[in-house]
């Protein structure tokens, strides 16, 4: 029996990523990477400034606290303010001991699968939304500098687990008040609040759950690390939530110790 075969020619045009048209979509698209990038853009500017100012960072023995913010923790700068410093620091170094730690952090974050989605969605516009064409004609990956930097996405991973250490050492130790003893402050919920979505964002990340159980090739041969990988999958679902949640959380910690530190505001005592 002859099998009558019938071909239709199609031809695709218009730009990558969409159709000759902006868009074919009608519902209010643009919105998501308008926020996505005000929230970042505000984000950047903040922290470039409270780096910048190297003061207000700590709260200290002289109110009975021992706040530190986590843009400036663990501070390394031979300037620290009393208290704030963890033993050593690098020596003769005049500017703010900030500059020192947000570089990994902010390493992490600009790395990270999540953000690198949505910053080129909102800035580069590559693409900016699902079914929207792309603003630009060509692309080569993430092949060549800078975007070759990602593939340090998992040494940031790794430096990013040690200043969350730090940050939770931070939270415990402000459960204790000098000249007063152990207790309970709005400060020290914050400072805990911070390391928990810390934490969270952290191990909810790609990268953790593949370093766990992404090299296995029987998860039978390896049952705590496949007990270790089935926890963090379900966390991986909500890496998006943790990785926003974390964002304004530890900025906000920075604007509630820098207040406190200030004399704006007073950290209360609950119990």
């Amino acid at each position: 029996m002859a099998v009558l075969e019938s071909r239709t020619k199609v031809q695709l045009g218009g730009r990558r990523g969409g159709p000759d048209l902006a868009t074919l979509r009608g519902d209010r698209w643009w919105i998501q990477p308008i926020v996505t990038m005000s929230i970042l853009t505000a984000f950047v500017v903040y922290s470039t400034w409270a780096a910048f100012q190297n003061r207000n960072y700590y709260v200290g023995s002289a109110v009975h606290r021992d706040l530190i913010s986590p843009f400036y923790s663990p501070c390394l700068g031979g300037n620290c303010v009393p208290g704030s410093s963890i033993g050593f620091g690098i020596h003769g170094w005049a500017w703010s001991p900030a500059l020192i730690i947000l570089l990994f952090p902010l390493g992490f974050r600009l790395t990270c699968y999540y953000y690198r989605r949505s910053y080129y969605r909102a800035f580069w516009w590559s693409p900016p939304a699902c079914a929207v064409a792309d603003a630009h004609g060509s692309y080569t990956g993430e092949s060549r500098f800078p975007l070759l930097m990602h593939n340090a996405h998992r040494y940031f991973f790794y430096f990013g687990l040690v200043l969350n250490a730090i940050l939770t050492y931070d939270a415990f130790r402000a459960f204790y008040q000098p000249g007063i003893g152990w207790g309970v402050t709005v400060g020290t919920l914050v400072l805990t609040l911070n390391a928990v979505l810390l934490w969270s964002y952290s191990v909810s990340c790609h990268a953790c759950r593949h370093l766990c159980g992404g090299q296995s090739r029987s998860f039978s041969k390896h049952p705590i690390r496949y007990k270790i990988w089935k926890f963090l999958t379900p966390l991986n679902a909500k890496h998006m939530n943790f990785a926003w949640a974390s964002l304004i959380v530890v900025a906000l910690t920075d604007v509630y110790v820098r207040l406190v530190a200030s004399g704006a505001l007073t950290d209360y005592r609950l119990f």
